[in-house]
């Protein structure tokens, strides 16, 4: 029996086509050859989890994700895991999510307690690993802390250059100036110098001329000190020791008491008669002042009625 040439095309293209499905499933881990049992993990966050990810037992992979379904009203995401049927899950199995450093996510399983192993279909413990990203997440934390806290310190120290600067600014204005100011204070020095010079130079010449005017005093100094060598010392010598002597001799005659002026000096009568006139007179005065009708009168009063006056008087003082 001969098949014609357009069966022939036909039953290669079918036969093509079934190879193409079968591998294209079998690169998404879809094995037609092998019984699988299947399984479901629950999630609140399936973090971009796609169907056809592998679920991996101590890094060999058993599986893959074959569905993922939302439920909206638990606001949960049930995951259907087909797993190889020589792996005994236990009831303490757990699928936990995880990541790789490039972002691809896979099921990493935890065998549980095997003596009570699960039945196809039934519910894993589900939980999600902090992946690396998570990981980065937290070990950059402290860093960016840090980096603030450095991004805080370099802008207080920028701030303190800016202020700085704008001193720098202004010691380079100061130092700007200074030249011109040293310049001024030269100048200032220069007249200052010239004009104490000039002043040394009248000074010098006043001296000068008042030495001149000097000289002819000196030359009189000079005469009169020559003139008082000449003076004859030792005869002015003798005439004041004759003074003395003369002197002596008549303090002398005083202390003898032979003339009257010793008397009064060595001898108190007369003293005493010299001081009872003096106080006669003195108590006249007084009476002749107070009284002068007593003497005064053409034939004067009596002896009594003066007496009488006198008491009067005492009394009165």
């Amino acid at each position: 029996m001969t098949i014609s040439k357009e069966v022939r095309v036909g039953l290669f293209m079918v036969v093509s086509l079934v190879l193409l499905y079968l591998g294209f499933n079998f690169l998404k881990g879809i094995d037609f050859f092998s019984s699988r049992k299947k399984y479901y993990a629950i999630y609140d966050n399936v973090d971009q989890l796609m169907p056809s990810n592998q679920v991996y037992l101590s890094g060999v992979s058993v599986g893959r994700v074959s569905k993922i379904q939302i439920q909206q009203a638990k606001k949960r995401v049930v995951v259907e895991l087909e797993i190889d049927s020589y792996v005994v899950l236990g009831d303490s199995s757990e699928a936990i999510l995880n990541g790789d450093f490039l972002g691809t996510k896979f099921i990493q399983l935890s065998i549980g307690n095997v003596r009570q192993p699960l039945k196809p279909r039934d519910t894993l413990y589900s939980s999600v690993a902090k992946g690396i990203t998570s990981f980065l997440e937290e070990s950059a934390a402290p860093v960016a802390d840090n980096l603030q806290s450095t991004l805080r310190k370099l802008n207080t120290i920028l701030d303190n250059l800016i202020r700085n600067s704008q001193k720098i600014d202004g010691i380079f204005d100061d130092f700007k100036e200074t030249p011109t100011k040293i310049n001024h204070t030269i100048d200032n020095t220069n007249r200052t110098i010239t004009s104490l010079s000039d002043s040394i130079k009248f000074l010098t010449a006043h001296i000068n001329r008042t030495l001149r005017q000097l000289d002819p005093t000196l030359q009189n100094f000079k005469t009169i000190s020559d003139s008082l060598k000449s003076v004859e010392v030792n005869e002015t010598l003798v005439k004041i020791k004759q003074t003395l002597a003369k002197l002596n001799e008549t303090l002398g005659q005083f202390s003898k008491g032979d003339n009257t002026v010793s008397k009064l000096m060595t001898e108190d009568s007369l003293y005493v008669n010299l001081n009872k006139m003096l106080l006669s007179i003195d108590s006249l005065a007084k009476h002749f002042n107070s009284n002068p009708k007593h003497f005064m009168a053409p034939l004067g009063k009596s002896q009594k009625k003066i007496q009488r006056d006198l008491k009067k008087q005492r009394k009165e003082d």
